[in-house]
């Protein structure tokens, strides 16, 4: 037993490692991505061959996972919260197959948006599948659960969902590592075509089995060190915390709690404790991170007369994260306020690197849609998204990875024109291709321009799946490669670049613009990295 300082995805990635994981399925995504980064650095993770390579999308990491985890093996899938909506398909799935090998499942919620498009919980998700949630309220908590989690995987027999936030990822606190199991050995399940090949007759047998396994949930929740009941002499009031708002409700009593309080870290909602602290307790607190998910089955399950307050009653407010001062004035304490931000301090939004290609990209393009009316630019996931701010304003939506393609094609079909998607290269092999498939159809009108900087820049400079091969790419899906145009984005090529632009809109087609130039963050490390 060693203590470390750790970050919370450190804490799940080495923890994942000493459990005996045999391979780590990902797409970056913050907060998660450095999971999947510390097990690609870890030399236990070269010894012992653990995949560790980046998957194109976060539906091929689910699916990939399940299959080492078909084949006996431990696997772990990470994923910001709205990657589990591309993986939902699997997630959903894989709760009705259950599994063989112990699986993890990695959400990183990001509450306040602090880089996303949404602050979705994914505890919903977790509720819509049936299958055990576990959330942890410290880093030690989080290597503990997954450590522990792949055997009460295999015990249970479904995937386990590890809901964790942007806080939670992104502190470090110290944790104490436990000794490192093998890996298990490989072996096929018996029953896997009773539980595997889900046509409607074996899936209806298997959503009834899924149905009864729910109070096999529920008493494992009940028993789980995770969720703690503190009692304490003041029953006015009773207070249901989970996550990560354990701590903020801890800060707010530094000598011990003054109301009962039930800490919950595992779902299903472990119901005896629930109803202990709902009959002992006049009224109830919830605390939570994220979405009112306790909160609202509190009033709808129990079926008690007591009042319940939280986020759905503006005792919380409902959206962004909790803080400390958030719960001290939940509780009723008065919250004195040390710090006011200057007037002359203003928020300074985040812009493109000085040297980026996606600048020259975004000033060309504009010089040439002013030459026509009504033209729109649409937008996707990745730094290229700051063009919609000042000084470029060059996209006009982002709405989730890869629609870019598909919305300027539904923009297209209704008329607009120029129709022009804006992707980058990560995102067009995440999501964007099949929406070119549909493009090269219908033969839609559309410009495409596929922004490669040759690596996934706005998590960090991961791998990029289409690296070298987007041009084989896009003319397997069937451009016509006379209109597969490779474009360097320089000054010094700014006159070119708008001929290129300007020559693919007036082309009644689809045609895809390919401007190439590695991200400048990138290239910068390697220089550095090759004086050394």
């Amino acid at each position: 037993m060693e203590k470390h300082l750790f970050l919370g995805d450190e804490a799940i990635a080495q923890a994942a490692i000493d459990a005996g994981l045999s391979g780590v399925y990902a797409y970056p995504g913050t907060p998660s991505t450095e999971i999947t980064e510390y097990i690609q650095g870890s030399a236990v993770a070269k010894e012992r061959g653990i995949h560790c390579r980046w998957s194109a999308n976060e539906k091929t990491a689910m699916e990939a996972a399940l299959g080492m985890s078909y084949a006996g093996k431990r696997a772990l899938c990470c994923m910001k919260h709205v990657g589990l909506n591309v993986a939902a398909d699997c997630f959903m799935n894989a709760a009705m197959s259950g599994i063989n090998g112990g699986m993890i499942i990695i959400t990183a919620d990001d509450p306040s948006m602090h880089s996303s498009q949404n602050e979705q919980d994914n505890r919903m998700f977790g509720n819509f599948a049936m299958i055990p949630m576990l959330e942890p309220s410290s880093q030690q908590e989080a290597y503990d659960m997954v450590y522990e989690g792949f055997e009460l995987s295999e015990k249970l027999g479904y995937p386990v969902l590890v809901r964790i936030t942007t806080r939670m990822a992104h502190s470090r606190a110290g944790v104490v590592t436990r000794a490192q199991k093998p890996e298990n050995e490989m072996h096929t399940p018996e029953d896997g075509r009773q539980r595997f090949i889900l046509l409607p007759a074996l899936a209806r047998k298997r959503f009834k089995t899924l149905i009864a396994a729910q109070d096999t949930f529920v008493a494992s929740s009940e028993a789980s060190s995770y969720n703690k009941y503190f009692d304490a002499p003041n029953k006015e009031l009773g207070i249901i915390t989970t996550g990560i708002a354990f701590n903020y409700l801890s800060e707010n009593y530094p000598d011990g709690f003054e109301h009962p309080v039930l800490k919950i870290s595992q779902y299903p909602l472990p119901r005896k404790m629930v109803e202990k602290i709902m009959s002992e307790c006049k009224e109830i607190l919830v605390l939570e991170e994220g979405y009112p998910v306790v909160e609202e089955q509190l009033k709808g399950f129990l079926g008690i007369g007591v009042t319940v307050h939280g986020r759905l009653d503006g005792t919380l407010q409902r959206d962004g994260e909790l803080t400390p001062d958030a719960v001290g004035k939940a509780l009723g304490k008065e919250i004195a306020g040390y710090y006011a931000t200057p007037e002359v301090v203003e928020q300074r939004p985040p812009a493109l690197c000085q040297g980026c290609g996606h600048r020259d990209v975004y000033e060309a393009l504009n010089e040439v849609l002013a030459e026509y009316k009504g033209a729109k630019v649409f937008g996707d996931i990745g730094c290229y998204t700051l063009g919609a701010l000042p000084p470029f304003r060059a996209i006009d939506t982002c709405i989730d990875m890869g629609a870019s393609v598909t919305m300027a094609k539904g923009a297209s079909d209704a008329g607009v024109f120029p129709a022009v998607s804006v992707i980058g290269d990560s995102t067009f092999t995440h999501s964007g291709m099949t929406g070119l498939l549909d493009c090269v159809n219908e033969n839609t009108n559309i410009t495409i321009v596929i922004s490669d900087n040759e690596t996934t820049a706005m998590t960090g400079g991961q791998d990029s799946a289409g690296t070298g091969r987007l041009e084989s790419i896009c003319a397997g899906i069937g451009v016509d490669p006379a209109h597969i145009r490779v474009m360097i984005p320089l000054k010094k090529n700014y006159e070119e670049m708008k001929t290129i632009i300007r020559e693919e809109i007036e082309y009644k087609g689809v045609s895809v613009l390919i401007p190439r130039r590695e991200c400048i963050q990138t290239l910068t490390r390697k220089k550095k990295a090759s004086k050394k």
